[in-house]
């Protein structure tokens, strides 16, 4: 793989960079900073909510109308911070119920990139996956894109979950994903975080197979590892995940955690902000789980780290993951988990009853039962976690991540002067 003769300057571009929930902010943050300590020069591109960076990466905000905020969602900002068309566009697409934060992001990506193109020897794009991207590969700038997922798997998981109206409505709010499809089919280098990722991508958005390559994840192991000095809290669970998606398996870990509390003592965290009055909070209510589950937002890595080291069994419900960063960053702390047998997660965990017990999706009597025996048996939980360590230490660090991201991308600028007939850069 040709390698340039100097530092790469990379642009890297996330529409939204949430810092401690959802696994585009903690990508991004932790890629920079492993490609900075490279040598390589490194500027983040991001919507809001806008990552947390570590020192020697650089920002710059590519502000929306932050239409999605949590603290007030889906609300109108007053005519005068409107700034251009594509605030226009983006405020009509929230208006008739679809999710434009991809498309205009991509587009105002284009517009800075169209204006500094000098500046930069590759541009690095986080599952954006917008028309903008298009126009940025027509400056002649090499590009490079990550798909953790195709989103198509959440599309399908949602509508057949709701009924009546709501899949309309969940059919309107996915309508970017035929856009995403369009454009991955026209990248020429795509990283995905793993061997059942590369599958879905290549099935669901038609990208070839010759222009996928797998970088699998990592962890900070300053963050999540184990903690030998503070002894689990019995009987407790933890989950990381965005509470309100169907796609993550909250509802079933709820239902098994209801059943579990008839047979013993148990309590759930939940690392997530639910929508207040929404599907979760009510099925909390309904299950009378209001003194035994807690949510938890906010908390930065260590917090989370600790949290993590704290339970006795994490758990992983999903009905499908393209990777499982929270699966991986509770096998560093050397806990237990529980997990679904879904998309990649067999593939990052190993074989069943290893590092993790492995389970069907979607059905709470087996997740509640594999949940149990692990909390009857000490001697297995300290094995699993012993296993899930080794594995993680084996596996999943972030410098291996951006060791092969950034041979991947020199390829990328190798390819794209090969077809401008300039001279490949040096081995």
């Amino acid at each position: 793989m040709p390698h340039p003769d100097r530092p790469l300057r990379v642009a890297l571009l996330s529409y939204r960079s949430k810092p401690h929930c959802g696994g585009q902010g903690v990508y991004v943050r932790h890629l920079s900073r492993e490609l900075a300590a490279l040598g390589h020069d490194v500027t983040v591109f991001s919507g809001q909510p806008y990552p947390e960076l570590d020192d020697g990466v650089h920002l710059e905000k590519v502000p929306s109308l932050d239409l999605y905020n949590d603290a007030a969602p889906f609300t109108t900002p007053p005519l005068r911070q409107w700034r251009d068309w594509i605030d226009a566009f983006e405020v009509a697409t929230m208006w008739t119920a679809g999710f434009p934060e991809p498309f205009t992001f991509s587009l105002r990506a284009l517009r800075e990139l169209r204006r500094r193109s000098g500046e930069f020897d590759v541009v690095h794009d986080n599952q954006t996956l917008g028309y903008g991207q298009l126009g940025i590969q027509a400056t002649g700038l090499p590009m490079v894109t990550t798909i953790h997922h195709p989103i198509t798997v959440d599309r399908r998981i949602e509508v057949e979950q709701a009924t009546g109206l709501q899949r309309i409505g969940k059919r309107r709010w996915y309508s970017f994903v035929r856009m995403q499809g369009r454009v991955a089919r026209r990248m020429e280098a795509v990283l995905v975080p793993s061997q059942s990722s590369a599958d879905d991508i290549v099935r669901e958005f038609g990208v070839r197979r010759s222009a996928v390559d797998v970088v699998p994840l990592g962890v900070d192991t300053g963050c999540f590892h184990p903690r030998p000095e503070a002894a689990p809290i019995p009987g407790r669970l933890v989950c990381v995940a965005s509470a309100d998606s169907p796609l993550k398996g909250v509802a079933t870990l709820l239902r098994a955690t209801a059943k579990l509390a008839t047979e013993r003592d148990v309590s759930l965290t939940v690392v997530s902000r639910p929508t207040p009055g929404g599907p979760t909070e009510r099925l909390v209510d309904e299950l009378s789980l209001r003194d035994r589950v807690t949510f938890v937002s906010g908390i930065d890595d260590t917090e989370l780290g600790e949290l993590l080291a704290r339970a006795e069994v994490a758990v992983v419900p999903s009905y499908y993951e393209g990777f499982s960063l929270p699966a991986v960053e509770a096998m560093a702390c050397g806990t237990p988990l529980v997990a679904s047998h879904a998309g990649a997660i067999p593939e990052v965990v190993g074989p069943d009853g290893d590092a993790a017990r492995l389970i069907e999706p979607g059905d709470p009597e087996q997740l509640a039962a594999a949940i149990g025996d692990l909390l009857d048996d000490p001697a297995r939980r300290t094995a699993m976690g012993e296993a899930a360590w080794h594995r993680v230490q084996a596996r999943f660090t972030w410098r291996a991540v951006a060791e092969a991201t950034a041979q991947r991308v020199a390829g990328a600028i190798g390819a794209a002067r090969d077809r401008a007939g300039e001279p490949a850069a040096r081995s």
